[in-house]
């Protein structure tokens, strides 16, 4: 198990720090543990504290005034979460909801030593700063999917993503639908051409890719 002694170095920008805002990091911060299918943070709530994710996976996804969800993006071991890091900045409440895809550990680091290391540090400025720039790239790069690409070319790349080493993606119509922000109808029908082309096969809680090379060339994939 990670100990807090430790954690900082998994993260590059934190490993550079000055010796006194590291010295106040280790000393401040608590490994938390959630576990899978917990809710860690939600819209109207206020962020009391910065997460680095030490294990597991998080899924950030946010609801439509209409009903319709969508996933913004995944938070894994490694990295830390804009929205947080957005919401702690401008002191305002989360818009969207944190899920535990699978058991979680993070680091937390509590708001007021974030705000002080913000203000006194250049490094740690710069490792939040930069992975704050880095993630509202790939949210741009998601609006334009969502904006401009078709939906069959869309569904062919998040199959692909998802699927594991036996080319089968367990999921619902109704998870894929939330995670490319459509309705499941519109997934479904969109599955059915697909297994019909024989590029996929479908099952009680997974699909199977069976044509994984169509697919690829659909989404644009030179693998």
């Amino acid at each position: 198990m990670t100990t807090e002694n430790e954690w900082v170095e998994r993260f590059p920008g934190l490993a550079r720090l000055e010796p006194s805002a590291k010295k106040r990091i280790m000393a401040q911060s608590a490994l938390v543990e959630v576990p899978q299918g917990t809710t860690i943070f939600g819209p109207g709530k206020s962020p009391e504290n910065m997460l680095f994710l030490l294990k597991g996976t998080v899924r950030v996804q946010q609801v439509s005034d209409t009903g319709h969800e969508i996933v913004l993006y995944r938070i894994h071991a490694g990295e830390s979460c804009v929205l947080t890091t957005a919401c702690l900045l401008a002191y305002e409440d989360y818009s969207a909801a944190g899920i535990a895809e699978t058991p979680v550990q993070a680091a937390a680091i509590p708001r007021d030593v974030f705000d002080d290391l913000v203000g006194q540090s250049k490094s740690f400025r710069d490792f939040v700063f930069a992975a704050f720039s880095k993630r509202i790239t790939d949210l741009f790069l998601m609006i334009d999917e969502v904006a401009f690409q078709k939906l069959d070319v869309r569904l062919a790349d998040k199959l692909i993503a998802l699927a594991n080493d036996d080319n089968v993606v367990a999921t619902t119509h109704q998870k894929l639908s939330v995670e490319l922000g459509t309705a499941r109808e519109v997934i479904s029908r969109q599955l059915q051409e697909f297994q019909r082309r024989g590029w996929v096969e479908q099952a009680r809680g997974s699909v199977t890719l069976t044509d994984r090379t169509q697919l690829a060339r659909l989404a644009r994939h030179n693998n």
